[in-house]
C-alpha cells in the first residue's frame, strides 16, 4: 500500500510540474509578435445614399438639363427648357399667330375686298362655328388614328399648319368668293390646333405640372398675334393706306383713322403670313422625326400599369376590411 501511495504521489508531482513550467523563451517570442502585427478590424465607414426616388421641386434648377424618357413627368423647368417645348412653342407661334391674325382682321379683310356687310357677319359666324367643330374634329381623329394606326399627333398638327396656309392664300389673292372658303378653313385650323397643342404637352411631359404648361403653350396665342398683326399686318395695312391718302393729294390728319382698298391693302401681309405658317409646319416636322419612336410605342402603358396597381390595392384594402368584419362578428 505504501509503495502505491508513493507512485501515486510520483504521478501527481510530475502532472503539476508539466503544468506550471514555463513556455521556451522562443514560443514566446513568436506568440508576442503575431499579436503585435495582427490588424485591428476597424468598424466600416458609414456612406449617405439618397433615397433612389427622391422626389424633385419642381423649380429644382440643378436638373432641368437632365430630363426624364419623353411620357414622365418632368418638371416645369425640364420641360421649358426641353428642345421639344421649344420647337412647339415655336410651331404653334406660326400657326396660332397667322390664323388669328385672320380672325382678328376678317371685318378690315371683308371691306377691303369689297365684300356687303351681311357677308361680313356671315364670315364671323363661319369662322365661331368651325372653330368649334375643328377643336372637336381635331381632337377626335387625332386619338383616332393614334390608337388605330400610331399616327404621331405632331404630324396631324403639322397637316393643320399645312391646309391652313390654303386659308391666307385665297386673302391674299382675293380669289372670288374665296373668303368664305377662307373663312371656314381658318376657323377650322385654328381650332383644330388647341387640342393638338395641349394634348402633345401632356403626352411628351406628363401630367404632373401639366396645368402650368397648359398655360405655358398658350402664351404662343398673344406673342404670335403680336408679332403678325401688330407688327407685320398693321404696320403694311397703315402703309398702303397712306399711299393711297397720298395719291389723292391728301395727307393724314392726326388722329384720322386709316382706311384701306383694295387687294394690295392685306396681300403682303398675308404672304408673309402663309410663309411663316409654312415655316412652323417645318419645324414642327422635327418634332415629328423625334417623337417618332415615342408614338410608335404604347404611350398609355404607363396609365394602364397604375390604374391596375390602384385596382390590386383597392382589392386588398376590401378584403382585409373584410376579414377584419369577419374577426369582429365571430368574437
Amino acid at each position: 500500500m505504501e509503495e502505491k501511495k508513493k507512485e501515486l504521489d510520483n504521478i501527481s508531482t510530475q502532472q503539476i510540474k508539466i503544468v506550471t513550467d514555463k513556455p521556451p523563451p522562443a514560443a514566446v517570442a513568436v506568440e508576442a509578435t503575431a499579436t503585435a502585427t495582427t490588424p485591428v478590424p476597424r468598424p466600416p465607414a458609414y456612406t449617405v445614399t439618397p433615397p433612389e426616388n427622391e422626389e424633385l421641386s419642381c423649380w429644382n434648377p440643378r436638373s432641368m438639363f437632365r430630363p426624364p424618357d419623353r411620357g414622365e413627368d418632368y418638371t416645369i423647368l425640364q420641360a421649358l427648357f426641353s428642345i421639344d417645348m421649344l420647337i412647339l412653342f415655336f410651331a404653334t407661334i406660326c400657326g396660332v399667330g397667322g390664323t388669328l391674325t385672320a380672325i382678328d382682321n376678317l371685318g378690315q379683310i371683308g371691306s377691303s375686298l369689297g365684300y356687303p356687310k351681311k357677308s361680313i357677319s356671315t364670315f364671323v359666324s363661319l369662322v365661331s362655328i368651325w372653330n368649334y367643330l375643328g377643336r372637336v374634329v381635331g381632337g377626335f381623329l387625332s386619338e383616332h388614328f393614334l390608337k388605330k394606326y400610331k399616327f404621331p399627333r405632331p404630324l396631324m398638327l403639322t397637316l393643320t399648319l399645312i391646309v391652313s396656309c390654303i386659308g391666307h392664300v385665297l386673302i391674299a389673292f382675293n380669289v372670288p368668293n374665296g373668303l368664305y372658303v377662307a373663312s371656314v378653313i381658318i376657323g377650322f385650323c385654328f381650332g383644330a390646333q388647341w387640342p393638338l397643342l395641349f394634348a402633345i404637352i401632356s403626352e411628351l411631359f406628363g401630367l404632373k405640372y401639366y396645368s402650368t404648361l397648359y398655360n405655358f403653350g398658350s402664351v404662343a396665342s398673344p406673342i404670335g398675334l403680336y408679332v403678325l398683326n401688330v407688327r407685320v399686318t398693321g404696320h403694311l395695312y397703315d402703309r398702303e393706306a397712306e399711299k393711297q391718302l397720298r395719291a389723292l393729294g391728301r395727307s393724314r390728319r392726326p388722329g384720322e383713322e386709316l382706311d384701306c382698298n383694295g387687294v394690295e391693302c392685306f396681300k403682303l401681309a398675308f404672304i408673309i403670313i402663309t410663309a411663316v405658317t409654312v415655316f412652323g409646319a417645318i419645324v414642327s416636322l422635327l418634332l415629328v422625326i423625334r417623337t417618332r419612336k415615342f408614338y410608335k410605342s404604347d404611350i398609355y402603358k404607363k396609365f394602364r400599369q397604375e390604374e391596375k396597381t390602384a385596382e390590386a390595392e383597392m382589392a386588398a384594402a376590401s378584403a382585409a376590411g373584410t376579414a377584419n368584419a369577419d374577426a369582429q362578428t365571430s368574437k
